[in-house]
Order: structure tokens, then C-alpha cells, then sequence
């Protein structure tokens, strides 16, 4: 198992200070978020899982999968919730030269906004996660200038580790979420078992503590 944080450090996220990882906040709000999709079934699942709290949320698409399963891609969209770039290809940023990883966060682009009902280009959608959690300076910096809010987070569930039980997954989410916290989903193939068993049970705990669902924009 590769080591990652589960609930991320304060001090990396002062020297990374370009980027978002929580939105502090008294009126609390927390930000759910959920990377590689478009997969048929698990996003459609999600959607329903959310919609049971009115709770909305953020999406970052993979543009082979959003080329691959437009109609899916659509109703994230019509559902209210926000959609976010995740390069085309999940390219792990630290093995991409920086041309090569802008050209695919631009192809996304391209795909994203033809198979949208919608206008979405950098002046409509502004949020970029890289896979991983992986991205130079160099490749930060071109994105930033062109409109792009790099986000990152505040608590990763681990929910893509098939290591990890179940129950560990949402003990992840449950102990370490605050007003504020990002916090980081999967709806793909892999996460899902531990998917289907931690959401609906968070839901359901953080709408009982009075947690408010939204999207990031």
C-alpha cells in the first residue's frame, strides 16, 4: 500500500498555498467531491445517494470517460452539481512533461464542452484536480493562467485502497471531516465496494450533525 494522508497535513498545505484544500467556514459547509467518473451504474448511484439528502457536489471527470458516457456526464450536470477537469487521460502529472499534461487538460476541454448542454470552457468550469494529487509548478502555473482553481483536499477517504476494509474507509471520513473539508470520493469500478458501504452511512451522520452539502464552484 502507497502511503498518502488521510487528512492533510496543515503544513503542506501552507507551502502549497496556490491550491485549495479546505474552504473554512461557520456556517457548516462541507464539500464532498468525486474523481474518474462518468462509470455507468456507480455515478448514477451517487446521484441517487445524493439527492436522498438534497446534498450536492463536485465531479472530476475523466474526458475518456465523458467521451465514452456522455448521457451520464449530462445528468451530473442537470442534477445542479459541479463538474471539474481531471485531464482526459488521469495523467499522473510528475511522469508528464508540462506540454504534453496542458494538452490533454485542454483536450478535456474540447470533449467536456461538446458533450455538455451547456457552455463549458475555463470561463465556465474553473476547477482542476490532478490525478493522484500529482502536478509540477510548472504545469500548476499554466493552468492557474488560464483560469483553472486548482483543487486539492482536506480528507481523503481511501475509498480506490482495496486494502483497506470497508468500515476503515468511513472511519476515515467520519473522524477527520470538519466545517469546510474537501473531501475526496471515487466513482469508479475499483472504490466501489467501499463506496457503496461509506456514503450512504456518511450522509446520513453528517446530515444528523447538521453538515451542510455543497458544491464547488
Amino acid at each position: 500500500m502507497s502511503f498518502y494522508w488521510i487528512k492533510t497535513n496543515n503544513l503542506i498545505k501552507k507551502i502549497f498555498s496556490n491550491y485549495i484544500w479546505d474552504l473554512p467556514n461557520i456556517e457548516n459547509k462541507i464539500y464532498l467531491t468525486f474523481d474518474d467518473g462518468p462509470t455507468p451504474q456507480i455515478t448514477e448511484w451517487v446521484l441517487e445517494e445524493l439527492e436522498k439528502y438534497n446534498a450536492k457536489a463536485t465531479f472530476f471527470c475523466i474526458g475518456h470517460n465523458i467521451e465514452k458516457h456522455p448521457e451520464i456526464f449530462k445528468k451530473v450536470i442537470k442534477e445542479g452539481h459541479s463538474i471539474g477537469n481531471h485531464t482526459f487521460n488521469h495523467l499522473n502529472g510528475w511522469k508528464t512533461s508540462t506540454k504534453e499534461y496542458i494538452e490533454n487538460s485542454n483536450q478535456w476541454s474540447v470533449v467536456s464542452g461538446q458533450n455538455a448542454d451547456c457552455k463549458l470552457n475555463t470561463e465556465y468550469c474553473q476547477l482542476f484536480r490532478p490525478p493522484y494529487g500529482k502536478i509540477k509548478p510548472s504545469q500548476s502555473k499554466k493552468l492557474r493562467q488560464l483560469g483553472y482553481k486548482i483543487i486539492m483536499w482536506d480528507v481523503l477517504s481511501a475509498d480506490f485502497d482495496t486494502t483497506i476494509s470497508p468500515e476503515k474507509c468511513l472511519e476515515n471520513v467520519l473522524k477527520n471531516t470538519t466545517a469546510g473539508s474537501i473531501i475526496v470520493f471515487h466513482d469508479s469500478i475499483k472504490a466501489f465496494p467501499n463506496l457503496e458501504y461509506t456514503l450512504p452511512k456518511a450522509l446520513k451522520y453528517w446530515a444528523e450533525k447538521g453538515f451542510l452539502f455543497e458544491k464547488l464552484d
